[in-house]
C-alpha cells in the first residue's frame, strides 16, 4: 500500500474535524500535547476518537506541540 492514500486520508480527517467542531479538535490537540492543564472541564471537549491510530496527521501534530 502507499503511504499517499494514508496521508490523504489522516489529512481529510484532521480538515473535517477542525471545520466541523474546532473547539473540540484544537482542545484534543493542547491537551494531549499537555500545553493545557488536566482539569474534568477540559475533558467534557476533548474528543479521544480522535486519537485512532490511521490518524497520523493529529499524531505528529501533537508530538511537534510537545516541543513547546
Amino acid at each position: 500500500m502507499s503511504i499517499m492514500p494514508l496521508m490523504f486520508r489522516s489529512l481529510l480527517r484532521l480538515i473535517s474535524s477542525i471545520v466541523y467542531d474546532p473547539t473540540a479538535a484544537l482542545t484534543t490537540l493542547l491537551y494531549y500535547s499537555d500545553l493545557l492543564p488536566r482539569n474534568l472541564n477540559l475533558e467534557r471537549l476533548v474528543r479521544r476518537d480522535l486519537l485512532d491510530q490511521e490518524n497520523y496527521l493529529f499524531h505528529f501534530l501533537i508530538n511537534v506541540l510537545r516541543c513547546f
